[in-house]
């Protein structure tokens, strides 16, 4: 991976994730100061709990990509310390989709005349759970390519010992 397109990454995961830590700092602050304009109406304040915690999920997916691309970088990506920043990917998609289903819920009471509207939603997040099993499936491809390292390094050291 070049010197450029690492720096991109690194500079828009920034962004992304100063931008989801103001928004989240600010929708608790709405909740705790006492200055929320819908006066703490019992969903408004269930959504935006629920909305923190789904930011929450996507800063940990952010901080996970951000050191698998450190590795990538270092050229040591293919090791088995890129599992535990997968595996946090993939537990921050699961967050994510669970997050989404109980948005879904508190919204459905809502959508009484047009029950569509939950229908799509609980559809997205069947699709977000479709996201993880992608990232799984990377998963398991990673620990090939590792298991091949690991195999191409045992061979060379043989090669070198007859050599």
């Amino acid at each position: 991976m070049g010197k450029l397109t690492v720096r991109a990454l690194r500079v828009v995961l920034a962004v992304v994730l100063t931008g989801t830590v103001f928004v989240q700092a600010m929708m608790l602050w709405a909740l705790v100061s006492g200055n929320d304009p819908e006066d703490g109406t019992l969903p408004l304040t269930a959504l935006r709990l629920v909305t923190a915690l789904g930011v929450g999920a996507a800063q940990v997916a952010l901080v996970c990509v951000w050191r698998l691309v450190a590795m990538v970088r270092r050229g040591t990506v293919f090791s088995h310390a890129a599992f535990r920043y997968v595996d946090g990917i993939i537990g921050a998609i699961v967050a994510a989709a669970l997050v989404w289903f109980s948005v879904t819920a508190l919204n459905a009471p809502g959508q009484r005349d047009d029950p569509g509207v939950t229908l799509i939603m609980g559809g997205i997040g069947v699709a977000i759970l479709g996201v993880a099993l992608i990232v799984l499936v990377l998963r398991m491809l990673l620990a090939q390519a590792v298991a091949r390292d690991v195999e191409a390094t045992r061979m060379q050291a043989e090669l070198n010992e007859v050599i």
